[in-house]
């Protein structure tokens, strides 16, 4: 998930920042041009990511895994505005050592 991501974001303007792959949700600190709306860019990553994961893992979307989708029609996103950069790369990087002290399972960075 985490090289499809970064392609899509690569082919659609889009710098990843700061990435988290958690395992049941994404993390993701993005920059992106003004021109762009968010949910044009939430739509890019979530979209084709979905339609590429399928595409690798036809058996998952047969097998009617997740009610046939890969993403929650839902999203949180936010500005860096009045918060620093370096405050949300400490919450995302805090994700981590919450889900390994909580004993959840944390898939590998690479």
């Amino acid at each position: 998930m985490r090289d499809l991501l970064k392609q899509i974001a690569e082919d659609n303007q889009i710098k990843i920042e700061k990435m988290e792959v958690m395992p049941e949700h994404i993390h993701l600190l993005i920059s992106f041009r003004p021109s762009k709306s968010g949910s044009s860019v939430v739509k890019a990553l979530k979209g084709r990511s979905a339609f590429l994961f399928f595409k690798n893992h036809p058996e998952i979307k047969q097998n009617r895994m997740w009610g046939g989708h890969l993403w929650s029609p839902s999203y949180y996103f936010g500005t860096v505005g009045n918060m620093s950069k370096e405050v949300v790369e400490k919450y995302i990087n805090d994700q981590i050592y919450n889900a390994v002290r909580d004993g959840k399972p944390y898939p590998s960075p690479h």
